[in-house]
């Protein structure tokens, strides 16, 4: 199957069967979305949503959060991942907006990550999810999901290369969807260690599954 097929078939099956798709993290504005994003990283959403209600209600705005210490972050944010690392984060990120853009989560790239504990892949997430910008965040689910349906090419072994062939090959309108479709497959089928393939409808897409398939045939 040519790649470009393989894009078609794959985008059609997720727009018949996951016609709604958007991010898990529990927000009500660009700010709780940006802790909840930073907070998320190498962790489960399903913590952050835990720990954030308290953070929120605490320090509902930049200014709030700018004015405290990682100390006291810490205290909210302990059973997360890294929670030393995000606390100082936070704080700093708090700061900055404070101070270099108005109290208002900016929305390009650029500015997005010079902000402390945004990376390229948080920021495609403001991007995409605040903005609705054409960005694709490639997480862990991202990053495998897209592999085995054979989405991207072996060769394409870092975070940015897989980032590059999606926003290549996926229509521009749809990337924001298709980010949630690949995290979400990933999250619930196309799992890392036990991938859940006799309820995938993507089996005759799938490389991965077809592949399989074959060496199951031959033994």
């Amino acid at each position: 199957m040519r790649k470009k097929e393989r894009y078609e078939q794959t985008i059609a099956w997720f727009q018949e069967n996951m016609p709604v798709a958007e991010t898990e993290l529990y927000y009500s504005n660009p700010f709780e979305l940006l802790i909840a994003v930073i907070l998320s990283a190498q962790c489960t959403d399903k913590r952050v949503n835990i720990i954030t209600p308290p953070l929120f209600r605490d320090f509902p705005t930049p200014e709030a959060l700018a004015a405290t210490t990682a100390e006291v972050v810490f205290e909210y944010i302990r059973s997360v991942s890294y929670p030393n690392n995000k606390a100082k984060h936070l704080v700093g990120m708090a700061r900055m907006l404070v101070d270099e853009f108005g109290s208002e989560v900016p929305s390009t790239l650029e500015e997005l990550t010079k902000l402390p504990g945004v990376g390229r892949k948080t920021a495609n997430v403001i991007q995409s999810v605040v903005f609705n910008k054409a960005a694709m965040a490639v997480d862990t689910h991202v990053f495998r999901v897209s592999h085995r349906i054979g989405l991207v090419s072996k060769t394409d072994t870092t975070p940015l290369s897989v980032e590059k062939q999606l926003v290549k090959h996926i229509p521009e309108s749809l990337l924001p969807i298709a980010h949630h479709w690949l995290i979400l497959h990933g999250r619930y089928v196309c799992q890392a260690r036990t991938p859940k393939c006799d309820k995938c409808g993507l089996q005759t897409t799938c490389k991965h599954f077809v592949e399989l398939h074959k060496v199951s045939k031959t033994k």
